[in-house]
C-alpha cells in the first residue's frame, strides 16, 4: 500500500522523568504527524485520527534521541485507512550534546490506529 517514514530529534526539553526519560505520548504525537501525510498523500486532506487499537510500550525514549517513525497503511476502507506505527530509536543520545548511531535501531512503540478522510465529492 503505502509507507511514510519521519525522522525527529527529542530535545531535551521533552524530557519529564529520571534518566532523561520522555513520556509515551511523545511517540503517540508523532504517529499523528506521520499518518497526516499518510492521508494527504493518498486522499489529498489532513484525515482525522478515530482510534488506535493497540499500543505497545517497549523500550524508552530519552532526549537527545532521534527517532524514526513509520506509518503503513495496511487496510483501506471507503473513507478509514488502518495504519501500523512504529517508533525506532536509531540514535541514543550519550548526555550533553553527545550521541551515538545505532548498529541496530530499537523498537521504542508500535501502534495500529485507524484515520477517517473526507467523502469523495
Amino acid at each position: 500500500m503505502i509507507t511514510v517514514t519521519h525522522r525527529r530529534y527529542v530535545p531535551y526539553s521533552h524530557a519529564h522523568y529520571a534518566g532523561n526519560l520522555v513520556d509515551g505520548a511523545y511517540s503517540l504525537g508523532l504517529f499523528g504527524d506521520v499518518a497526516t501525510e499518510v492521508c494527504i498523500q493518498l486522499d489529498g486532506d489532513e484525515g482525522l485520527f478515530a482510534s488506535y487499537d493497540d499500543v505497545q510500550f517497549k523500550a524508552p525514549v530519552q532526549a537527545g534521541d532521534v527517532l524514526e517513525i513509520t506509518a503503513t497503511v495496511v487496510k483501506m476502507g471507503t473513507r478509514s485507512r488502518k495504519i501500523a506505527f512504529e517508533s525506532r530509536v536509531v540514535c541514543r543520545g550519550t548526555g550533553g550534546s553527545g550521541a551515538m548511531v545505532l548498529e541496530t535501531p530499537i523498537v521504542a512503540v508500535s501502534a495500529t490506529g485507524t484515520v477517517v478522510v473526507p467523502p469523495k465529492n
